[in-house]
């Protein structure tokens, strides 16, 4: 018998220290070289730690929320010829998983001692192992924690992906299905048919959720924006009448399973023109340097929300592609983010962010700055209102774009101008494809 301590490894890019998001294994778990034994949030992504030996986990350092400095001690294992199935301990029970606090992660990163981004990581697991030990259901932390705040048992899914692991639509599939079914009461009686007699019991329950992870991240970059930026925000409405128009023209040319255009795509090829006049828009403030950088090509942010929280999605370059090569793109890397399955630079490396609720977008919002940007454009519901045009009231399709910029490096009537300008665009839509 030896121990071996598996150190935290360098993650590159300077840091020191990462946060434990999740662990996959516990103490006296056998685990084989490669498996996943935990995820660790850095500033940038989260990463998925393999194990370097096989062996027995004798100690993990600290719990999910806890920050281990490089080259710390990180989990301790026991090798040599007895790890066999009969010196393992029992395996506890696998509703203790659930008790953990919610955790996620941004870029699927595996390797005990280098960040890969192009190796999948290993899957992760929690169903039958053929020693009688359970196993693990091969899937990502993300589908884990939604599945453990759904109340789905993951061993009862199944799964489509290499090795039976579970993608985010076999969770969602499986969702869908148990809606469908009848809740009981314990007698066997549909619960909605009880007595309206029965009254309700206040509850005193109080749940505590741990702040860890992409939510602890998400919580810091937002109260540090807010309290560091003064914004300068702007809004204005834009009639996307003819816009629309466009739209549903280019999506009826298209096959039944090619997928359709959606005005986002549109937003953007606007806003990337007029930032060609505006550069002072996209650019990034580097508060340690005091030095503001402006970029000629257009990193797009593309706000993604996903079942662990608030992602931004980058389309690098979106400046040189064509209007069905920039909504490809925004659809990629923002499945991908949903999907845990984005690279560390496709969530990474921004210039401004679009950010839009969709059919939610209400009339106005105030988006918060992707520091280290200077601006964010969000982006309204469109809504059919009566207008008056040419003297006559008419029916048309409105929406707003709610600006934010950074007031210390952007004045108020260049915003005004460049918001305007992208106003222009979409309510003209063919000058969106004409040079210049």
């Amino acid at each position: 018998m030896s121990e071996f301590t598996f150190k935290l490894p360098d993650l590159g890019e300077g840091l020191v220290e990462a946060e434990i998001a999740e662990w996959m294994v516990k103490p006296g778990d056998v685990v084989e070289e490669e498996d996943v034994i935990c995820a660790v949030m850095t500033d940038k992504a989260a990463v998925e730690l393999t194990a370097p030996v096989t062996g027995k986990v004798l100690s993990v350092a600290g719990e999910p929320g806890d920050m281990v400095a490089v080259g710390s001690a990180l989990i301790v294992f026991e090798t040599g010829a007895g790890d066999s199935a009969n010196d393992q301990e029992p395996a506890a029970d696998p509703s203790d998983a659930e008790l953990e606090t919610s955790k996620s992660t941004e870029a699927a990163l595996a390797a005990p001692a280098k960040v890969s981004d192009t190796t999948p990581p290993a899957p992760v697991a929690d169903s039958a192992a053929t020693d009688g030990r359970p196993a693990k259901v091969l899937t990502s932390p993300a589908i884990r924690q939604r599945a453990r705040e759904s109340g789905v048992d993951l061993s009862a899914v199944q799964g489509s992906g290499p090795r039976g692991r579970i993608k985010s639509a076999d969770l969602d599939a499986y969702m869908s299905g148990s809606a469908s079914g009848t809740t009981e009461s314990p007698t066997g009686s549909p619960t909605g048919n009880q007595s309206a007699s029965v009254r309700k019991q206040a509850s005193t329950d109080i749940t505590e959720i741990k702040v860890v992870g992409l939510r602890r991240m998400i919580a810091e970059r937002m109260a540090t924006a807010n309290s560091e930026i003064p914004a300068f925000a702007y809004v204005e409405e834009c009639d996307i009448t003819a816009l629309e128009s466009l739209r549903q023209h280019l999506n009826s040319k298209k096959s039944a399973n090619e997928p359709k255009l959606t005005p986002l795509p549109f937003i953007g090829l606007a806003l990337v023109k007029a930032l060609a006049q505006f550069p002072q828009c996209n650019a990034l403030y580097d508060k340690q340097r005091n030095v503001i950088s402006q970029y000629a090509a257009v990193h797009m942010g593309i706000a993604t929300q996903t079942p662990t929280g608030l992602k931004v999605a980058v389309v690098k370059n979106s400046d040189i592609l064509s209007l069905d090569g920039l909504a490809d793109e925004i659809r990629r890397v923002s499945t991908a983010a949903r999907d845990n399955t984005a690279k560390r630079e496709e969530l990474t490396g921004s210039t401004i962010t679009i950010t839009s609720l969709g059919k939610l977008g209400g009339i106005v919002t105030t988006p918060i700055i992707n520091q280290p940007e200077v601006g964010i454009i969000g982006v309204n519901k469109a809504v059919e209102r009566p207008m008056v045009v040419n003297g006559q009231v008419v029916i048309r399709t409105m929406m707003n774009l709610s600006s934010c910029f950074d007031h210390r490096f952007v004045d108020g009537y260049d915003v005004a101008l460049m918001v305007q300008l992208m106003k222009g665009y979409l309510e003209q839509p063919a000058t969106l494809f004409m040079p210049g």
